[in-house]
């Protein structure tokens, strides 16, 4: 193996722990929020702006982190993200505590203020540290480890909290697994600011320190924006294909709909999200394994964008017993989205890529502002199933991107 192969792959190997860290951070919310709906006694709309809370700061701090970046390097914005991440993550333990809803919003607030640094850095970083064509591939591979820590947060939770089916959570019991979180997340921005992470620089990048990004600048790039506008849907129908099946599966337990099939595991409601982290999972092992050799990034989003068009229609339309599982193929036709997104929008951007990345970081909010949509849909409907029509044309959106949005001004 070669000097380049060996630091690409020690390059991807401490990316990966960081995406694995990412989705642990994300995946402590769909637990969160059923529990904190009884708990403090508030609606699906005020239960949701734990979600708001922690997506906000990607469109407040997108562009200063992209200024961080420039600043410091990838490396060190990475170690600066888990002090915030340690000290939003801290405030949980007072917040549960004194039973405050406002102080879980200032904790979720502040994480994903680190959350935002973080993914302004790796993101960029992980396109663009191999070929363009390999982006996805390499994408691919961090979704899986993204969507692990997903997976582990809720089975972490379980050792300390009973999220068995109609199980009553005293908010009090959070206070020792928080404990150990901050502490991990402490640890991983101590390993970050050590790790033997390179600079890289994407093609067509001077390494000129005067050059001046303005926003104008990027105007200039339509196939940029119009990411940035594909990756706002992506991220909302993403957080609400991880965040509401738990939700979901209660509402049809309080019905008598939930379909167990005679499994003991059926049961728990808890368990839902595993249907969609699992579907994601097996968009991301073909992504990785079959791009660019078999097919390019661009037919994995144009098709991956047909599935979620299929899925989010069925997730309405189907009978409500079944409709559950039509959200867990949402979480397919997500796998192999963000990736081909961000390395297309991210093409011949070169002195521009930095701002770039930290533009399209912003697009992250839409995981803030559709699931907030999405709960006052369940709240005016009265019924989950129906909220999930506000899906469809993201999903559309996003097919136009990928067949002629990705394209638009490059010949120019």
């Amino acid at each position: 193996m070669s000097n380049t192969g060996k630091t690409n792959l020690v390059a991807i190997s401490i990316v990966g722990i960081l995406f694995l860290a990412i989705g642990f951070a994300f995946g402590i919310n769909p637990i969160l929020i059923p529990h904190l709906k009884n708990a403090l006694h508030i609606s699906d709309t005020e239960s949701y702006l734990l979600l708001t809370a922690t997506f906000l700061p990607f469109i407040l701090f997108g562009i200063p982190a992209g200024a961080c970046i420039k600043k410091i390097g990838y490396k060190k914005t990475m170690a600066l993200s888990f002090l915030f991440f340690a000290v939003g993550l801290y405030l949980f333990i007072p917040a549960a505590k004194i039973v405050s809803f406002p102080l879980f919003l200032v904790g979720s607030f502040i994480s994903g203020t680190g959350n935002t640094f973080l993914q302004a850095s790796v993101n960029p970083y992980i396109t663009i540290c191999g070929p363009i064509e390999s982006a996805t591939q390499r994408m691919a591979i961090m979704g899986v480890l993204n969507k692990a820590g997903w997976a582990i947060a809720p089975m972490f939770l379980a050792i300390f909290i009973n999220t068995a089916a109609g199980a009553k959570v005293n908010l009090s019991e959070m206070i020792s697994p928080f404990y150990i979180i901050v502490c991990l997340f402490i640890g991983l921005g101590i390993f970050s600011y050590f790790s033997p992470l390179p600079e890289v620089k994407a093609e067509g990048e001077s390494d000129s320190k005067e050059t001046k990004v303005s926003e104008g600048s990027l105007v200039q790039y339509p196939h940029l924006i119009l990411g940035l506008i594909a990756l706002f849907f992506y991220v909302g129908v993403e957080t609400i294909a991880l965040a509401t099946p738990v939700d979901f599966a209660k509402s049809l337990e309080k019905s008598g709909l939930l379909q167990t099939f005679g499994i003991e595991w059926f049961a728990n409601t808890a368990n839902y999200v595993t249907f969609t982290v699992l579907c994601m999972w097996a968009g991301y092992i073909i992504g990785a394994v079959a791009i660019p050799k078999v097919f390019t990034q661009n037919t994995a989003l144009k098709a991956c964008a047909g599935i979620g068009v299929v899925a989010s229609l069925g997730a309405v339309l189907v009978p409500p017993s079944y409709a559950i599982f039509m959200v867990a193929l949402m979480g397919l036709g997500n796998s192999l989205l963000w990736g081909p997104i961000w390395a297309l929008a991210m093409q011949h951007l070169g002195n521009y890529t930095k701002k770039g990345g930290a533009l399209l970081t912003m697009a992250i909010v839409g995981g803030a502002l559709i699931p907030l949509l999405f709960g006052a849909c369940k709240d005016l409907f009265g019924d989950i199933q129906k909220a999930y029509w506000i899906c469809f044309p993201m999903y559309l959106f996003i097919v136009y991107y990928a067949f002629i949005g990705y394209k638009t001004g490059l010949k120019k």
